[in-house]
């Protein structure tokens, strides 16, 4: 029985890949000085899999942003906008922020003297969701005309990489991991293509055979390609399309791992069992529902690849459990089951050994990835009933039951008020209709009122103050003052610049999750529990362990501090129950729902107490509404139902005159956009200017009755958008949804901006809502 991984935290323990990209962006260090960062992470990386007894060691799970640009730049998918004689690294770069430090006349955010203004042939390709997961990935773009070639070799040469590294462990092998053809041409973007993607595929194929002949000429006998589309209902086309294509990739001569996770393979669970393929992986998690389905169906002569450790959450595996979903599977399979975590060990911190300040309770229930490795040894021991493994299972079933009968989990008073939920009304006490007048004169705004999404840019300064305050080297009472001088600097620009409702900047915060997780009971938090978003972006989940609450108000004083600094409108800032629960590492012991309903009845009373103290303008960003969504349409009216109704739960409460906001980023509307008008905020703000407005037509086909705040300009990358750029966005919104229920804004929270380029472009987006309330008047 082998042991093998999918994929592992490409990061560093300590986030090292982030400092260096950092520094690389900001002209601070050299390429040459990223890449020999690069070349020790996956070092260690492979060094920790080897010592684990990893026996299949994976290669491209490495990317400096994300593996699907990796993808790109292999096929030669670049769009034209970026393309030069000879790729480089900077390639990618450009693709994904829209510049790269060597851009003279471009600017790279790091004061090189380079022209800071964007031009239409800037604009950074786009960025969604991995499907249900807060990890992003950059989108392909299809153009007319489009080709594909092998163009970045950086693949082939990690391969060689890992061979040297991997030689003297005789019973390892690497396995190189590709993107499948069929996931890579479902989710990539027409940009111009014009006809169905699918006429793509048989050139597309051809191109991947060059990369599997490439491989094969360096020695490699599996390749693993991830196909998570299969998790979806696919359309009959796209589903037909996967015995001709896997045929073609077959003629390569090298074995293939067919990946599957997130999902059960659903009605593509036939097909694939026939497909000519030497090895299936399936997320015995998420998708174990038909792994007896697969047990009938599956060949015996083929592997069978089964994930029963978690790679999207950080508890402990139940081995009992585990052993009794697999035991059919082992029954029939024998050396040809292989073991692996249930997806790649991406989505989950590195090593849970460099937490020193969590409680041996709470350690004691949980595993990151490092330790994941470990439990794929312990798990196939069990499995096998190899010698020692009685006392492994005996261990471990202690801890699993400890945590089951823990009273840190389980809140009495928690749930007796959950009990109560249905005495609750979900509805405001007026229809947004009625609800206009009274908000309209209390807030006496003009025509497209200018916002922003909360945050503003995290200088190095407020970073050291929250870091010396919670090693104790900075008193509570100075945090406060600096914090407070902040919100005093963030007040003033905002008035300088001209903004109609203001932010307080949310210094205090270190993430929009987290810093509410630490004011609730039933979370708890890492030092070093990173995970990779999207390219340098990391975040730190918190943990739900147990019932939540909250113990006291957790935003009111900074919210009446900033507004007692101005007459303007201060809006105040929360993130939405559904966020929370999506952002965070959720327990597994109950259902989904029940937790978001918890964290809702939460968030209620932090909104009453912000409306009590004079905070009549209330922002509640739903992010990560979307990204809920099962990958299964058949199961989205449910998850949606609880979803809006937490949010409703969190909002329902407040006066007419109160205003509710909501946020969200990352999302295509269109399937969702009942559930978005059944939130009923006041206002929505959502991302929108890299698709030009696009996103947009799905309130408008819907008729959303409600405000509106289309984001006019992207965040995400350093450019300073030109202020006629965003008039003529702010054109293509007036022609759509009526004027008097549009705001204008950025497409999200600036934290991860500098001041260098926040200020100017704010005051280009200020100067295009009074250009067009000149034109408009």
């Amino acid at each position: 029985m082998k042991i093998h991984n999918l994929g592992y935290p490409r990061i560093g323990d300590k986030r090292e890949l982030k400092f260096a990209l950092e520094s690389y962006w900001a002209g601070k260090s050299t390429l040459n000085d990223l890449e020999s960062t690069a070349r020790e992470i996956r070092y260690q990386n492979f060094q920790t899999q080897l010592n684990a007894g990893i026996e299949l060691l994976p290669v491209n799970d490495f990317a400096y942003y994300d593996q699907m640009l990796n993808m790109s730049t292999l096929l030669g998918v670049i769009p034209d906008r970026f393309k030069q004689e000879t790729y480089d690294v900077e390639t990618a770069f450009r693709m994904a922020r829209g510049r790269a430090p060597s851009d003279d006349g471009h600017g790279c955010c790091a004061g090189h003297g380079h022209n800071d203004h964007q031009s239409k042939a800037d604009y950074a390709c786009d960025m969604k969701k991995w499907f249900d997961t807060n990890y992003h990935y950059i989108v392909p773009e299809l153009n007319k005309n489009q080709t594909f070639c092998v163009t970045d070799t950086r693949l082939f040469d990690e391969v060689a990489e890992a061979q040297i590294v991997a030689k003297d462990r005789p019973s390892a092998t690497v396995k190189p991991v590709l993107i499948g053809p069929l996931t890579y041409l479902y989710l990539a973007q027409d940009k111009g293509y014009g006809q169905d993607k699918l006429t793509l595929l048989p050139d597309l194929l051809a191109a991947y055979n060059e990369v599997l002949s490439r491989l094969k000429s360096q020695g490699i006998e599996w390749v693993q390609l991830d196909e998570p589309i299969l998790g979806l209902t696919l359309p009959s086309d796209w589903q037909q399309a996967f015995e001709p294509a896997y045929t073609v990739l077959k003629n390569s001569g090298l074995k293939l791992l067919l990946t599957t996770y997130f999902e059960t393979l659903g009605d593509n669970l036939p097909q694939v069992c026939q497909l000519p393929i030497d090895g299936l992986h399936i997320d015995g998690l998420r998708g174990g529902a038909q792994l007896g389905d697969i047990v009938k169906q599956f060949s015996a002569d083929k592997v069978l690849s089964l994930g029963l450790i978690d790679g999207r959450n950080i508890w402990k595996t139940d081995f009992a459990n585990a052993k009794n979903v697999a035991q059919t599977a082992f029954d029939k399979w024998q050396d040809n089951l292989w073991l692996a975590p249930s997806c790649s060990l991406l989505h989950v911190p590195v090593d849970l050994d460099s937490e020193r300040n969590l409680d041996s309770e709470l350690r004691d229930y949980l595993a990151f990835a490092k330790q994941k490795l470990s439990e794929l040894n312990d798990f196939a021991a069990i499995l096998s009933n190899s010698s020692g493994s009685d006392l492994l299972l005996a261990i471990n079933q202690k801890t699993i039951e400890q945590r089951r009968q823990s009273k840190r989990v389980h809140n009495p008073t928690v749930q007796a008020k959950l009990a109560k939920l249905e005495s609750y009304n979900l509805e405001r006490s007026s229809s947004y209709a009625e609800r206009v007048a009274p908000q309209k004169a209390r807030f006496n705004l003009p025509l497209l009122p200018t916002t922003t999404i909360g945050s503003f840019p995290q200088t190095a300064e407020i970073r050291q103050a929250r870091r010396d305050w919670k090693k104790g080297e900075l008193s509570e009472s100075d945090y406060i003052k600096a914090m407070q001088a902040e919100i005093d600097d963030v007040v003033k620009r905002q008035e300088e610049i001209g903004i109609d409702v203001f932010v307080h900047g949310e210094p205090e915060r270190n993430d929009m999750v987290e810093y509410f997780g630490e004011q609730l009971d039933g979370y708890a938090f890492t030092q070093f529990g990173w995970v990779q978003s999207y390219g340098s972006r990391c975040v730190k989940p918190p943990i739900i362990f147990g019932d939540v609450s909250r113990p006291e108000a957790m935003t009111v004083f900074w919210s009446k501090y900033a507004q007692a600094q101005t007459d303007k409108i201060m809006k105040g800032m929360l993130t939405g129950p559904v966020t929370m629960l999506q952002w965070s590492f959720v327990r597994d012991d109950q259902p989904r729902e029940v937790t978001c309903q918890q964290i809702a009845l939460a968030l209620r009373d932090e909104v009453l107490d912000l409306e009590a103290a004079g905070i009549h303008m209330i922002q509640i960003d739903e992010a990560a509404l979307r990204e809920g969504l099962p990958l299964k349409q058949q199961d989205w009216d449910a998850y949606l139902t609880w979803a809006v109704n937490a949010f409703k739960l969190t909002t329902s409460a407040v006066q007419d005159a109160t205003q509710i906001h909501t946020h969200m980023c990352y999302s295509e509307f269109n399937d969702i956009i009942e559930a978005v008008a059944a939130m009923d905020a006041d206002v929505i703000t959502i991302e929108t200017s890299k698709s030009h407005m696009k996103l947009l037509q799905a309130f408008v086909d819907f008729e959303y009755p409600n405000e509106i705040g289309p984001g006019v300009y992207d965040i995400h990358s350093p450019n300073i958008p030109e202020t006629e750029s965003m008039v003529n966005l702010i054109r293509k919104a007036v022609k759509n949804i009526p004027v008097e229920r549009l705001w204008v804004n950025p497409d999200c929270g600036l934290k991860t901006r500098g001041w260098k380029e926040t200020e100017p472009a704010l005051r280009h987006m200020v100067d295009a809502a009074k250009i067009l309330r000149a034109e408009l008047s």
